[in-house]
C-alpha cells in the first residue's frame, strides 16, 4: 500500500481489527521511509455481476448506485456511516446467496426492500413507493397499513412472553 504522503510503495501493517459486523477489516498502517500513519479498510466486493434491467438490458452491478438509491431513502434520517456499511453489506451478502453471475433488478429490490424494513421502516416506505410505482393514496396506505399490522402482532408476542 502507498503512503498518502511521501508515496513510498512499502508500508508496514501496525495493527488490524475486525469491524462492521465481522465483514471488514480496518488495518492501521505505517511508512516504512516517512512515518506517516494512516488506515486501510479491506472489504467484500461482488465481482462479474450482471444486472438485468426491466428493459432487459444488462449491466455491471455497481455498488455506487445501491448507495445512491438507500442514501436517498434515508435522507434525513438517524443512522451512521458505520450502520450504513453494514446495511449495504447485508444487501450484498444475499445477493451473492443466490450464486448466479446475473440477477435481476427486480430481485434486488425486493432484497433492498425486506433489508430496508428491519433497518428502518421509514426509509422502506420511501424507497417502496418509488420502487413498487405507488400511483395513488390507497396504495400508499396499503403497504403503511401492513406495515402497521406487522409492528402490532410483534409488539402483541412481545407482551405473551
Amino acid at each position: 500500500m502507498k503512503c498518502p504522503i511521501c508515496f513510498t510503495p512499502d508500508s508496514s501493517v501496525t495493527d488490524s481489527r475486525i469491524v462492521n459486523g465481522g465483514l471488514a477489516i480496518r488495518r492501521r498502517r505505517q511508512c516504512q521511509k516517512c512515518h506517516f500513519r494512516f488506515s486501510t479498510y479491506e472489504e467484500m466486493e461482488i465481482l462479474n455481476l450482471s444486472v438485468i434491467k426491466r428493459d432487459g438490458r444488462r449491466e455491471p452491478y455497481l455498488r455506487e448506485k445501491l448507495s445512491r438509491g438507500l442514501k436517498r431513502a434515508l435522507e434525513k434520517r438517524p443512522y451512521t456511516e458505520d450502520d450504513f456499511k453494514k446495511l449495504i453489506t447485508q444487501i450484498e451478502i444475499e445477493i451473492q446467496k443466490k450464486r448466479s453471475e446475473e440477477i435481476t433488478s427486480q430481485e434486488i429490490g425486493e432484497i433492498v426492500m425486506k433489508t430496508l424494513k428491519k433497518f428502518d421502516k421509514v426509509a422502506y416506505i420511501r424507497f417502496a413507493s418509488v420502487y413498487r410505482s405507488f400511483e395513488d393514496v390507497q396504495t400508499f396506505q396499503k403497504e403503511l397499513n401492513l406495515l402497521l399490522k406487522k409492528s402490532i402482532k410483534r409488539k402483541i408476542k412481545k407482551t405473551k412472553k
